[in-house]
């Protein structure tokens, strides 16, 4: 059984990755830019940065007065920090923290956005998360993340088709949800106007925060 989950979940990490490269960084990041739009000249948090690809990309768009690089592993921010200097990029308006996305160390309502790629769905808790979210973000506020949806599986590959919810057993940590199921998590944490783009198992989504 041990062997069987890892090769399930390796099958599906090559679906979702391919299936991800359909869709560029570079038209990932204008999709958010576009949902992102009314909180230009904020601060934003790019939650769950990694290396800080879309943390870099932010700063060097100049749209925020200040970009917070954030992801509980040390590692990845060492990787950002060193990509910050091979670009020569100022750090007068970005920051790096270390932080549990589900405890944030910020004040209720001091931040403007919020973005996650590709991160939800390897979150321990996305409930506590996305409530967290909801608790930074300043009444008007909007939280943009993407994820993939595990509610459509290719006909081709029988092993696939045996239920969504053995496959997030069979994944281990990663919780993947249903557009439903972000919505109503959404929601139940005071944000609205839920909005996606979808491209296969890819989702781009956007709510705001409730006034």
């Amino acid at each position: 059984m041990h062997i069987f989950k890892h090769y399930v979940s390796f099958v599906l990490t090559i679906i979702f990755t391919q299936i991800s490269k359909n869709i560029t960084i570079q038209l990932q990041f204008e999709m958010a830019k576009d949902y992102l739009k009314p909180t230009s000249g904020g601060i934003i948090i790019d939650a769950s940065c990694g290396s800080g690809l879309f943390s870099r990309l932010f700063v060097k768009s100049e749209l925020y007065c200040l970009v917070v690089a954030l992801d509980f592993s040390e590692n990845m921010l060492k990787q950002c920090k060193e990509f910050i200097k091979q670009e020569n990029i100022s750090d007068e308006r970005l920051a790096l923290v270390r932080a549990d996305i589900s405890r944030l160390p910020f004040v209720s309502g001091s931040i403007d956005a919020l973005h996650a790629g590709a991160a939800i769905h390897c979150w321990p808790s996305p409930a506590c998360a996305v409530a967290e979210i909801s608790r930074v973000l300043r009444p008007g506020g909007i939280f943009v993340g993407s994820t993939f949806i595990a509610d459509v599986l290719p006909p081709v590959i029988p092993l696939l088709r045996i239920g969504r919810p053995y496959i997030d057993q069979i994944t281990g940590n990663n919780t993947f949800l249903s557009e439903l199921e972000l919505e109503d998590l959404c929601r139940a944490c005071g944000l609205v106007n839920f909005t996606f783009v979808r491209n296969g198992f890819y989702i781009m989504f956007s709510a705001t925060k409730a006034s």
